[in-house]
């Protein structure tokens, strides 16, 4: 057995999900970035991915598959940074547990991320905010909740994921009207409510 597999392993079972704590998206992202490299690394070695070691998955191949990944599956430079630091993770944590591959980890951590143009945020006007908050028809259920939720994201900024994750016992209407919820990175977030949204 190479040390790969073993090293996999405790990466996904012992650093992401005991020590860290990682999200289940976490992990997720990971467990497909590390599916994908090595079925990539194994059409290009010939073997199967059982057979492959940390040596086979040198700087070289690194760069190859991060250009195959924008190439040939059209992922942009956002998505193939996400896939680098899925890899620069368990290279930083094999590290660690194989001193005798240090020079083929330490090229793959030298990797960069690439650089890309953001893009420029921008904001609803009020008449636009208006217009947006005033579609939902508020004589049916399900437009009163979509109302709310409208008008509860412009006056928070609230993650569409912290709005749906949102239950009734998050929202404190009355004195001191707020939205608590969990945010990215299970941070603790209270954000204040307008009159109008506490109603």
């Amino acid at each position: 057995m190479t040390a790969l597999a073993p090293t996999l392993q405790a990466f996904f079972t012992d650093r992401l999900a005991r020590q860290r704590q990682a999200s289940p998206h976490t992990i997720a992202a990971y467990r497909d970035t590390w599916r994908l490299l090595l079925s990539y690394a194994a059409t290009q070695a010939g073997r199967q991915p059982s057979e492959l070691d940390l040596t086979d998955l040198g700087a070289p191949l690194i760069g190859k598959f991060l250009d195959h990944l924008e190439r040939e599956r059209g992922n942009s430079a956002r998505t193939r940074n996400a896939r680098l630091a899925a890899v620069h993770s368990l290279f930083r944590y094999a590290a660690l547990r194989h001193p005798e591959h240090a020079e083929v980890i330490a090229r793959v951590l030298a990797i960069p991320p690439k650089r890309f143009d953001k893009a420029l945020v921008t904001w609803l006007t009020d008449p636009e905010l208006a217009a947006l908050i005033a579609a939902p028809n508020r004589s049916t259920w399900a437009g009163r909740r979509g109302h709310a939720l409208i008008l509860l994201a412009a006056q928070t900024g609230l993650r569409l994921s912290e709005l749906t994750g949102l239950t009734i016992g998050d929202i404190h209407v009355g004195a001191g009207a707020h939205a608590s919820c969990t945010s990215k990175g299970r941070k603790q977030r209270i954000t204040p409510l307008t009159a109008s949204a506490g109603a």
